[in-house]
């Protein structure tokens, strides 16, 4: 399931970190289109058991590399042949780095699927604001990555493309829905990606897959352009193999944007200066209602000890409450089913996307929607349908909303005595394939810990705290108050530094192999 890390130049370019390969760019020791060439050998070698990619976009990424040797000559130019990489703003460190795109933000000219037949060949005429800000860091786009379709599984295996598979062992899942995202990362087929989170899809995967997974704050990062699932729980976030790499991606995609009305006015928050600040006096929240009945030993364990590794770096432990976390599932399921109910039915066969024919327009709608969505997001549609319906709406959405703005009173509690929560990301690590296909509960019990921040619109991360006795993933989950992303990249940061000596130096296999 492990290997070394390849210490070739290949494996340096994969495996880099986002400033290493920044500063060997901008030193003029490597090339963008050089970088992204290894990245795309590795994706020819390895991505058909993995299978992270939907589409790979070679000429475009090509392109754009060749754009950032560019930008960088002209800089170098401008500078007298030598640039201190010490004084480059975090975004100019994304110039020339390969990145992969989660396959539910358009992307211009290049197909969005969103893991569905419904979009199978649908290609946006515009990009989504975080990828258009990546372009104009010059990042390099290498392709979409796969998903659960329409953002709706925990596992990677509701694609109707086919399931994604975790790098660190080919018969079990990578997470959903952002599994491409997490896998890709992972394997060396992108130095960091973009996902989306609604109840955990970022986080998950992260966790599963061993790297480092951050859901912002609701507002944060715009939504625009990103295909809807709930639009009151979806956000954008960064998927990266070091808290330092998340910490660049994030700044570089979050901020106010005037597309998107539910994006957060001010400035762009700024993560980078606090990160290295340790958690000496940082209070951290242990809530037993996040280790009761369910957890895996391995994973209490190892949330544990990286809990008590912070301890002995400086930061003291306070037991809080939420008396409301058990109907958190519940409620977010009608909530989110309720809104997927409203945003899907645009997928009609009149507007864009697959079109069946009918001998009337209720038999084409009827034979569209029947064909082009899998079983999973029909069983999400009818839930959403049902508790939205006359005699139930307010027995169902109106009681669940009511109950989300519970659970988010427990978390204000909460942070009245400590400065983060730290809790597992999921009960297990990564499950077979296979294992919970025909077991929707038990499915949705994966992300027991992780939906309830999306209701609340509260940051959290999911930073790799150790592994299994099989040798898989564990992530411990670190949640904030809103905007607080600068604290909890923090403390994530001082979990990596304290776990490295169990973390840092291993890989999948099939990556280095």
């Amino acid at each position: 399931m492990t290997g070394a890390v390849a210490m070739t130049e290949e494996g340096a370019l994969l495996f880099g970190s986002i400033e290493q390969l920044s500063e060997r760019l901008w030193r003029g020791e490597i090339s963008a289109r050089e970088l992204a060439e290894a990245h795309l050998r590795q994706i020819e070698r390895i991505d058909g058991e993995i299978h992270a990619y939907l589409t790979v976009v070679a000429e475009r990424a090509l392109a754009q590399a060749e754009e950032a040797d560019r930008r960088i000559a002209r800089r170098r130019q401008e500078e007298g042949g030598a640039v201190d990489v010490r004084r480059l703003e975090p975004s100019e460190r994304l110039v020339g780095i390969p990145w992969a795109c989660k396959d539910v933000l358009c992307t211009e000219g290049v197909r969005t699927t969103c893991g569905s037949r419904m979009l199978e060949h649908f290609v946006p005429p515009y990009s989504a604001t975080a990828v258009r800000r990546l372009d104009e860091a010059g990042a390099v786009m290498l392709g979409k990555v796969n998903m659960d379709e329409f953002a709706m599984g925990s596992s990677n295996e509701n694609s109707a493309f086919g399931p994604t598979r975790n790098p660190w062992d080919l018969a079990r899942v990578p997470g959903g829905s952002s599994g491409g995202s997490a896998a890709a990362v992972a394997a060396g087929e992108a130095v960091f990606s973009l996902g989306s989170d609604t109840g955990g899809s970022v986080r998950l995967p992260a966790s599963y897959c061993g790297v480092v997974g951050l859901k912002p704050t609701y507002g944060a990062v715009s939504r625009y352009g990103l295909v809807a699932y709930a639009s009151s729980l979806d956000q954008v976030g960064p998927i990266a193999r070091s808290v330092r790499d998340c910490a660049i991606v994030f700044e570089a995609i979050a901020g106010p944007d005037p597309m998107d009305a539910t994006s957060a006015p001010g400035p762009v928050p700024e993560v980078l200066p606090t990160l290295e600040l340790g958690v000496k006096g940082v209070r951290l929240g242990i809530a037993p209602e996040y280790f009761g009945e369910g957890l895996s030993a391995p994973v209490r364990e190892a949330v544990m000890g990286a809990v008590a590794r912070l301890e002995r770096e400086g930061a003291t432990t306070v037991e809080v409450r939420m008396p409301h976390l058990e109907y958190a599932l519940p409620v977010y399921y009608i909530i989110s089913s309720s809104e997927a109910s409203s945003n899907l039915a645009r997928y009609d066969g009149v507007r864009y996307g697959l079109r069946e024919p009918g001998d009337d327009v209720v038999a084409m709608f009827s034979r569209t929607r029947r064909a082009g969505f899998g079983d999973e997001v029909k069983r999400r549609i009818m839930l959403g349908t049902y508790a939205l319906s006359t005699g139930y709406y307010d027995a169902f959405y109106v009681k669940a909303q009511k109950v989300r703005t519970l659970i988010r009173r427990d978390f204000e509690q909460a942070f009245e005595r400590a400065d983060v929560l730290v809790t597992p990301v999921s009960p297990s690590v990564a499950f077979r394939l296979g294992e919970r296909v025909d077991d929707p509960l038990r499915m949705y019990l994966t992300d027991i810990y992780t939906l309830s921040v999306n209701l609340a619109g509260l940051p959290a991360v999911s930073v790799p705290c150790g592994f299994s006795p099989e040798g898989l993933p564990i992530g411990v989950q670190i949640i904030g108050p809103a905007f607080a992303e600068a604290r909890v990249l923090q403390v994530a940061r001082a979990v990596e530094a304290a776990v490295a000596d169990q973390v840092a130096h291993r890989r999948p296999a099939v990556a280095v192999r």
